[in-house]
């Protein structure tokens, strides 16, 4: 994943053809070196019309998705399992490197309260069979901690790590946004910090969303750390 890549959500929220051809012709013309395409209904994608449109383009992509609230890791660690095999099915198949996000649970899936140990043990199997399918496969597995207001469950880059450590898997990698370390993170470089080895992926995103440079996040402090933990990408 080195290289400098966008998020589809730049043209389309449906990665149906229209909005695959879209994407990447829009990527390619921009001179992106991959797309991040959101797997938001994985047996929908036409994998075979995909891989042609990024082949045709010379585009790498990688994959991330947030899981349906009916299998929600820290609830049904089994149906979380059968989702992601099949997410994970669906990106080698599309050529894809990688399914990254919330892969551990769902945006809004919050308790009020800290998680607990059975809904981590919960996240923990279903992560750890989906890390031996990915690695089937020869795709890496990362997973995103994002902040409070989306999940309870993994907000943190040590939380992040943590998880990774746990389980033991040599293809999974912690993925960071500087929007969700704004919000968490002690510094706005310790996520950066606390993920080191494991960190393969982060998202440049502005405090607000909105273009970077504009916000409040504190760039020169992110790349001098991303520089210090000798982070080159993939």
């Amino acid at each position: 994943m080195e290289g400098f890549g966008v998020h589809t959500s730049m043209w389309t929220m449906s990665w149906d053809q229209a909005g695959c051809e879209t994407a990447v012709a829009n990527a390619a013309r921009y001179g992106m070196d991959f797309l991040e395409i959101a797997l938001l209904d994985p047996p929908m994608v036409d994998a075979a019309h995909s891989r042609k449109t990024l082949e045709a383009h010379k585009m790498r992509a990688v994959c991330s998705l947030g899981l349906p609230e009916p299998v929600w890791a820290s609830r049904n660690p089994d149906g979380a399992v059968d989702f992601l095999k099949g997410a994970l099915d669906k990106c080698a198949a599309m050529g894809c490197e990688a399914l990254s996000g919330v892969v551990y649970g769902g945006i809004g899936e919050r308790s009020g309260e800290p998680p607990s140990q059975g809904e981590l043990d919960n996240v923990a199997k279903a992560l750890t069979q989906a890390a031996s399918h990915a690695k089937s496969l020869g795709l890496l597995f990362g997973i995103e901690p994002v902040n409070r207001y989306e999940t309870h469950l993994l907000s943190t880059g040590w939380q992040a790590v943590a998880m990774i450590e746990r389980i033991g898997a040599d293809n999974m990698f912690v993925h960071l946004d500087t929007y969700h370390m704004n919000i968490e993170e002690k510094g706005i470089a310790q996520g950066i910090i606390d993920a080191r080895e494991h960190l393969r992926y982060i998202h440049l995103s502005e405090s607000d969303r909105g273009t970077p440079g504009a916000g409040t996040i504190q760039w020169d402090e992110i790349f001098s750390a991303l520089r210090a933990v000798g982070f080159k990408g993939g």
